[in-house]
């Protein structure tokens, strides 16, 4: 995560804040506020606990940081996404790290992590920026994700993590055999680890060296002090624990990534034996709800995944957008390359076979950017006719974060966005010549309006 801020700071993106920020609700506040600017690093932490750590967030709120993040370019991200899948580099392990310069045994969570309170309907603090690592001990099966976790008091932290979500999977195969399952929470990583965590992969699939393709080298990891779980040795904080299937807390109301409140009843409680930290060591988070890099953490890593299926049914595609305006979950956006007739309706079924989350798809051609919400909007209003080319399924499974569910079904909707050879003789954009513009972008750059 250092050699990111480096990179941030370099560029004026990242903003240090020397004003005194409380905790509970203040943070929150700055973050949202400044949405989608620089990333935000506050020195000067209020709360409860004895906890002196600065905190950093905002990290990646915009496709650029993404692109950024992983040495790429925003139209070429999604194809480097897919190639760290499907050519993973193996780790590197190292004796030792800067995430285990302090050790902390039994460590009290509120005094020891600047944690903060983002809304006010929340039971409590959470921390959202910690990546899960877990190893079933019978498979050998391993799982890296992203899942919120709330204190409960000195060592013991509510998970919230959906029934069908790896990590609970695992989580209630250990208790089945009368285990709890180890896990360690690594907070502080590099974006590369983030984004791998948040991939949509198959059960037990280990998405850490995805992170080392995405970084372009092994990504160094190191054993844990109590388990033999491997973690990225470049962390800020790692807390080591188990999970206990066994042991159920009711959370609440919760935010969710669509911007309202959930109240998903009981889930599964977290005891954690050992904190370890950099001697410095810098608290992340990620601000949750419906804000920018909550949405495309899920959107950006959904995306890729999906172009990865579509691309077997419908060879024509050509990138697949999860956005913020869908909340990063919601909606979904195709692109095919001179599509053959029946192709998007088959792009929309194949969308809607592979995550359960996705209600909305619009298929376009590839000349609109599916990132670019105001052409994808164009694509609609030009090229469908609503009583042609919208689709409309009831009574669709859906996940239990779906705002509308009910009965765990929602009406899913797709939309044919794409030209068609008899609807126009002309598709031509109105556009000055090339030559035109070229000269105008070379006067306009000299007087710095573009």
């Amino acid at each position: 995560m250092r050699a990111f801020l480096s990179v941030l700071a370099d560029a004026g993106d990242l903003v240090s804040i020397p004003d005194a920020v409380n905790l509970d609700y203040d943070l929150a506040a700055c973050l949202a506020e400044a949405d989608s600017g620089p990333a935000l690093r506050f020195v000067d932490v209020k709360g409860s606990g004895t906890s002196t750590l600065p905190i950093v967030g905002n990290l990646l709120n915009s496709l650029p940081r993404f692109a950024l993040a992983m040495g790429s370019t925003t139209r070429d991200m999604q194809a480097a996404l897919i190639a760290a899948i499907e050519k993973p580099l193996p780790h590197r392990l190292v004796s030792s790290a800067p995430s285990q310069e302090r050790i902390i045994s039994t460590p009290s969570l509120l005094d020891e992590l600047p944690i903060p309170r983002f809304f006010e309907k929340e039971g409590g603090p959470y921390i959202t920026a910690g990546a899960i690592v877990a190893k079933d001990r019978a498979s050998g099966q391993t799982n890296l994700s992203i899942a919120r976790l709330m204190p409960l008091g000195g060592n013991r932290a509510f998970v919230g993590i959906a029934p069908n979500h790896h990590l609970a999977i695992l989580a209630r195969a250990a208790h089945a055999r009368g285990e709890t399952l180890d896990i360690a929470v690594c907070i502080g990583n590099h974006p590369a680890v983030l984004i791998a965590a948040c991939l949509y992969l198959g059960l037990g699939d280990d998405e850490l060296p995805i992170a080392g393709a995405l970084l372009g080298e092994p990504l160094e990891v190191i054993s844990c002090t109590q388990s033999d779980l491997l973690v990225p040795a470049h962390s800020e904080c790692v807390l080591e624990g188990k999970l206990d299937a066994g042991e159920p807390f009711v959370e609440g109301p919760v935010s969710e990534f669509h911007g309202m409140y959930e109240t998903y009843g009981a889930g599964i409680v977290a005891t954690f034996s050992r904190l370890t930290r950099r001697h410095d060591a810098t608290f992340q988070v990620i601000l949750p709800g419906y804000h920018p890099e909550h949405c495309l953490l899920g959107g950006v890593a959904i995306a890729a995944g999906l172009r990865r299926v579509v691309r077997n049914a419908v060879p024509s595609v050509y990138e697949v957008a999860v956005g913020v305006g869908g909340a990063g979950r919601l909606h979904a956006v195709v692109a095919l390359s001179t599509p053959r007739p029946g192709e998007a309706r088959k792009a929309m079924f194949a969308i809607w076979a592979a995550v359960n989350l996705i209600k909305q798809v619009i298929i376009v051609d590839d000349d609109i950017d599916p990132w670019n919400p105001i052409e994808v909007e164009r694509a609609c209003a030009t090229r469908s006719q609503p009583d042609r080319d919208h689709v409309v399924i009831p009574g669709v499974r859906a996940d239990r974060s779906e705002p509308l569910e009910q009965g765990g079904t929602i009406t899913k909707l797709g939309i044919d966005a794409t030209r068609r050879a008899g609807d126009r003789e002309d598709w031509d954009l109105a556009r000055p010549p090339a030559a035109a513009l070229a000269r105008a972008r070379d006067i306009l750059s000299r007087h710095k309006l573009i």
